[in-house]
């Protein structure tokens, strides 16, 4: 048992074993293998316990990382994962999916001082990995039942998160979903290598054993308007997330062959879970033998570069119109990424595409970084006169995503939205105009992580449950 903590003075920090990139091309298994225990202990005794613990401040969910980096060292892994899913309802996903380049492990106090960041993200998968297989995963037992129910629409992390924290508390939840399955874009957007999808499954099991009602392939417009849901509960979370994917128009952009980063996922996904996907099999949503441009340069442009390799292409390429240092997405991805053989165009940015009926090239031309912005990113400016073609057959538009016109898709006219179409809500209370309809997640923020949709739900979670312990405590008054 380890009885010292900072030990990074004499133990250099070291990832879980990593799969060869060769091997790694032709599956969909995770890129990193576990920790045994005792590698586990011995990278959680690197950390340095700060007096200000830069890696919990830069988590959206606050994770109490010094406790359970300190229990796991000490070999009381059990009570780590109390530590650790108290205050987050997915560890075993964050530690798979975060960015904790950006996030944790790059604010990581001994990061900063030359020695390497402490493993967090792999250390807070082994823990919760652990946790289920010793069955330390329990679903929820509330200490008591209330009669007062609550309509989460949308099966995502946000909407996981605040049914989760719900149940704890007693309501009886019922989660809505368009989708045949529990996740959102962890079953369909994330491939399997990054996130395997027995992980979100059981997940979703959980959910149900604990008592929350599931409502799959449930549209909201369609199978009920929202105020009919509203009728059916004390209160409803709209946490949809923003599927909408945003375009590219350019001359050319109606040929075949080009398509949307989540259709193509989706496509793929469904597939490796065993649906018949028509547009996968004859090719459309198939990079199989086929000179491949992604278009983007986040994390969903990195999923589809890396799928794509997998799927067996021919050429893997990345047009992005700003330098890997200016890169929204994971380091660590890009760099998984040009292990496996993608190549990354850096600062080419589209202006067209070729081809008769089908595409068969990007037209591109050069950029040059100009003078930064307010936000400290350097402008492109296009260089005249560099225009040239990249050769392709499937370019896939990883572009990100804005959110759908939900007061029509909802036949709620009066659901308040801002000019860019999220919906509105008073930020204190997280509610909208419509008294007991919240919002959480990214229909409100925009795109973003799934860890900021988690902080979201539980966030949105508290602010309902003040909203019906008010409501019934004003009922119980007027009773009298």
């Amino acid at each position: 048992m380890a009885t010292k903590m900072l030990q990074f003075v004499k133990t250099s920090g070291e990832m879980p074993a990593k799969r060869t990139a060769e091997i790694r091309r032709q599956d969909w298994l995770e890129v990193y293998g576990p920790y045994v225990r005792q590698k586990a202990e011995e990278q959680s005794s690197r950390c340095s316990q700060c007096g200000v613990p830069f890696c919990q401040i830069h988590c959206p969910l606050q994770n109490n990382i010094p406790d359970w980096l300190k229990l796991t060292a000490e070999g009381r892994l059990e009570e780590a994962y109390e530590v650790s899913s108290a205050t987050n309802s997915m560890p075993e996903i964050c530690g798979r999916i975060c960015p904790q380049d950006r996030l944790c492990e790059g604010n990581c106090v001994i990061e900063q001082s030359g020695h390497g960041a402490v493993t967090i993200g792999s250390i807070e998968k082994y823990i919760t990995d652990t946790a289920w297989a010793e069955g330390w995963v329990k679903p929820p037992t509330p200490l008591r039942e209330r009669d007062q129910s609550v309509g989460i629409i949308g099966a995502g992390p946000g909407g996981i998160a605040a049914a989760e924290q719900l149940r704890r508390l007693g309501y009886q939840v019922h989660l809505y979903d368009r989708y045949d399955r529990v996740g959102g874009l962890l079953i369909y957007g994330i491939p399997s290598f990054k996130l395997e999808k027995e992980i979100v499954a059981r997940r979703a099991q959980w959910l149900a054993d604990a008592g929350i009602q599931l409502h799959l392939n449930f549209e909201i417009g369609r199978d009920a308007t929202l105020q009919e849901l509203r009728s059916r509960h004390d209160a409803v979370l709209v946490a949809t997330g923003v599927y909408k994917a945003r375009d590219l128009q350019a001359p050319g952009s109606g040929l075949k062959g080009i398509v949307a980063a989540l259709d193509y996922l989706t496509a793929s996904n469904r597939t490796g879970l065993g649906d018949d996907v028509p547009e996968f099999t004859d090719g459309t949503l198939n990079a199989a033998g086929k000179r491949v441009v992604v278009i983007g340069g986040g994390d969903t442009a990195m999923d589809c570069v890396r799928t794509a390799v997998r799927q067996g292409a021919v050429s893997v390429k990345c047009l992005y119109r700003r330098n890997r240092a200016n890169m929204p997405g994971s380091q660590r991805e890009v760099q998984n990424a040009e292990e496996e053989g993608v190549e990354f165009v850096w600062q080419a940015a589209p202006e067209g595409f070729l081809g008769d009926d089908a595409v068969t090239g990007v037209r591109a031309h050069s950029i040059h970084l100009g003078v930064a912005d307010a936000t400290g990113r350097q402008s492109p400016v296009v260089i005249e006169g560099s225009a040239h073609t990249i050769e392709a057959d499937l370019v896939i538009k990883a572009l990100g995503f804005d959110p759908e016109d939900l007061p029509t898709l909802f036949d709620a006219p009066g659901l308040p939205v801002t000019k860019w179409g999220t919906v509105k809500v008073d930020h204190r209370t997280m509610m909208t105009a419509v008294e007991g309809i919240f919002a959480a997640g990214d229909i409100v923020r925009g795109a973003s992580l799934v860890v900021w949709a988690i902080r979201d739900g539980r966030d949105a979670a508290a602010a309902i449950d003040s909203f019906l312990v008010a409501k019934a405590a004003a009922l119980a008054v007027a009773a009298e």
